[in-house]
């Protein structure tokens, strides 16, 4: 079955650009685009799309990052991949805020798109490693300054450890062979990550351990 998607950007030719890409390759169709958030929100809302490519600036409509959060409000169910030409920390943070899945700079390469939209269609968080790094080091001068910093002694060394793969993108597969334990124990730990930090879906759990300081990239 085809990845559904919806295209979100002011300018015509991306839209038509990011269509003719994503519509050639053989599980994505695009099923609608829009101009701003408000075309974005209730299409969306319509056609029921996998995933939405929300561009953040969108004048004079309403912005991505607003029509995310009413979306993700709306229709939790459907992912949301934010595209955006700036590496502002504050503004990508609240964007995961608001509930994206992930976010991806338009200056990558079509390939690593095409990676970010299957990577989040399988329930991982993409981040892309150029905008991440910076917010990542944002907020670990949070840190040492004393400022964002709640308790972290409810999870384990080894739930700290799986929540980092987890975060990463990591499948419950991939983590019991990193750490030589089985899948079953894997999915127990998560469950009580879960439980601790009294969330429910991978990307709240990317944007704690971003905010915690416990992703990297090489």
């Amino acid at each position: 079955m085809s990845i559904r998607l919806l295209i979100a950007d002011d300018h015509a030719i991306v839209r038509s650009g990011l269509s003719m890409l994503l519509g050639a390759q053989s599980d994505m169709e695009v099923i609608g685009t829009a101009a701003d958030g408000k075309e974005a929100f209730d299409k969306a809302l319509e056609l029921r799309p996998d995933i939405v490519l929300m561009d953040l600036s969108m004048p004079p409509g309403e912005n991505g990052l607003s029509a995310t959060a009413r979306l993700k409000e709306a229709a939790p169910q459907i992912d949301i991949l934010v595209l955006t030409m700036h590496d502002d920390e504050e503004y990508l943070f609240r964007v995961l805020q608001a509930g994206a899945s992930g976010y991806i700079l338009k200056s990558a390469p079509d390939l690593d798109l095409i990676n970010a939209i299957r990577t989040v269609h399988v329930g991982a968080a993409y981040l892309h490693p150029t905008a991440t790094k910076s917010l990542i080091t944002e907020f670990l001068q949070r840190v040492q300054k004393g400022q964002d910093v709640e308790n972290f002694h409810v999870l384990t060394d080894r739930e700290q450890e799986i929540l980092q793969y987890i975060a990463k993108g990591y499948s419950n597969k991939e983590i019991a062979e990193q750490l030589i334990v089985s899948v079953k124990t894997v999915e127990t730990h998560k469950a009580k990550i879960m439980e601790k930090l009294q969330m429910r879906t991978r990307p709240e759990l990317v944007r704690y351990a971003l905010k915690k300081g416990l992703l990297d990239f090489e």
